[in-house]
């Protein structure tokens, strides 16, 4: 997951060497719901994520740029993590994703709510999503 590491030229291929395990997403998701997160924020996680991949998910997408490593403003011995505009950029990928999951699986019903909105105004949704990221 280096950002040295690429299978290859092939742009699905060097995508998901970046974003492609089965953790990254959700690492991302949860900064797309929180904001910022701490390391303990994410272990908190229903998906229950074991700490040595969270350690090794966080360094890798820091090493390509997705996320950033911030001081806690409470807090010396934490660290906050946010995404880049490189991180915010996937948000319409996870939409996409969601209305995908929406069609072939039982949604929860407070991701059943964001999801009709999507289905109203997409494009308004994902811009105001990336305005609230910062992006």
């Amino acid at each position: 997951m280096k950002k040295s590491e690429k299978r290859s030229e092939c742009p699905i291929s060097s995508s998901l060497d970046v974003w492609g395990d089965k953790w990254t997403l959700l690492i991302i998701r949860d900064l797309m719901d929180a904001k910022t997160c701490t390391y303990g924020d994410f272990l908190k996680s229903p998906e229950g994520i074991a700490t040595n991949i969270l350690a090794t998910r966080l360094r890798a997408l820091e090493e390509n740029g997705v996320i950033l490593k911030l001081e806690h403003p409470d807090s010396k011995a934490k660290v906050l993590y946010k995404l880049t505009q490189k991180g915010i950029d996937l948000l319409p990928i996870l939409v996409e994703i969601n209305l995908w999951a929406e069609k072939y699986f039982t949604i929860p019903a407070e991701r059943r709510a964001s999801l009709e909105a999507v289905k109203r105004d997409k494009i308004g949704f994902i811009e105001t999503m990336i305005k609230e990221l910062g992006g």
